[in-house]
């Protein structure tokens, strides 16, 4: 299974979302907004790691100082605690991060 960042929105099979994502893209104008929020809230969704969590893996894997924000690393930490996953994202930062860590999907 894939968890795609925000930059990546498609309806596909193989997506996993989280609420944060979901919730990045209700902050945006949208087209058909009732409806398509409703279809995010369908797709199956990746377990969400607790910030004690996120705080641990940030400092145990040293990604500190590497452009990446708190819901960056939240995507991240989900990955690792919701195996086997990967993510696909076209935010070129965040991209470099998960191939480094070996949990980028390859995808651009």
């Amino acid at each position: 299974m894939i968890l795609a960042d925000t930059s990546v929105w498609i309806d596909q099979g193989q997506i996993a979302i989280r609420p944060f994502i979901i919730a990045e893209l209700a902050l945006r104008s949208l087209r058909e907004r009732k409806r398509t929020l409703a279809s995010l809230d369908l797709l199956p969704q990746a377990q969400v790691a607790q910030l004690s969590e996120v705080r641990q893996m940030i400092e145990r894997r040293r990604m500190y100082g590497l452009g990446l924000g708190l819901v960056d690393a939240h995507l991240i930490a989900s990955i690792f605690i919701s195996s086997p996953m990967r993510l696909w994202t076209r935010d070129k930062q965040l991209r470099e991060v998960a191939e480094n860590l070996g949990i980028g999907a390859g995808l651009a």
